[in-house]
């Protein structure tokens, strides 16, 4: 089943209807230029509806394994946690201290940390909670070219979203999904850019992602919308149901 990552919510409701609907993912971003940006206590009243809870990390422990391997025994610990509880809480930060980023973490009780930024990968090293990495697909970007920067034993996933010079993702532009394609035979990853209930389905058709990843895409207006996130959420079970039928 392909998990969902609902990014960028604010509100209550919509966190409630998240978890209502299974999904296994909510975004809240920390980024400082998103205009989705939260504080902490923006945070902390979006999530009332989880309730109290302990964000404990996930375990991961790298022994010389090849790197496509590294992935998949990350996703194997995530699949795991979301069998325990769903959704798990991202934060998404960009370009931002690792101190600041772990205080944020303790503070909004974050289950995983998103690097959207251009940070190295050992930022990851330094933080309380596993990281999931972007990689920035620009128009020249090739498959070979993305697999190029990735480094085992760091960021727990790894994450593909549109490159832009303006913002750091929810910039509502895909990319080409046959690259995706082509780096998820190597790796399991999740997909962003541009995704909404009407082409999520294609997109999961060709690029075969493990988790796919909506900001603007569940928007009208510039606020989250409950028909577009429950149209998102339908399109992608029914795209996985299919997926199922004829294979």
């Amino acid at each position: 089943m392909t998990a969902i990552k609902l990014c960028g919510l604010r509100e209550p409701e919509h966190v409630e209807l998240a978890v209502a609907l299974g999904v296994e993912f909510i975004g809240l971003v920390f980024a400082p230029r998103s205009r989705r940006r939260v504080t902490v206590e923006e945070a902390k009243r979006a999530l009332l509806p989880l309730g109290l809870r302990s964000a404990a990390p996930v375990s991961l422990i790298h022994q010389g394994i090849a790197p496509g391997r590294w992935f998949q025994r990350c996703m194997a610990a995530l699949s795991e946690r979301l069998e325990e509880r769903r959704p798990l809480v991202v934060g998404v930060f960009a370009d931002q201290p690792p101190a600041l980023i772990n205080a944020i973490t303790d503070a909004a009780g974050l289950d995983l940390v998103q690097l959207s930024g251009g940070e190295p990968w050992e930022t990851a090293l330094a933080l309380k909670r596993p990281a999931i990495k972007v990689l920035h697909v620009w128009p020249e970007a090739s498959a070979q070219s993305l697999l190029a920067h990735y480094e085992i034993g760091m960021a727990a996933a790894v994450l593909l979203d549109t490159g832009t010079r303006d913002a750091a993702g929810g910039t509502g532009r895909p990319f080409d999904w046959s690259v995706a394609a082509e780096f998820g035979r190597r790796m399991p990853y999740i997909l962003a850019g541009g995704l909404n209930a009407d082409n999520v389905g294609e997109a999961i058709r060709i690029a075969r992602p493990w988790g796919v990843d909506v900001s603007s895409g569940i928007e009208r207006d510039g606020r989250k919308n409950p028909d577009l996130i429950r149209a998102f959420v339908q399109a992608v079970r029914e795209a996985d149901a299919s997926s199922r039928a004829c294979c």
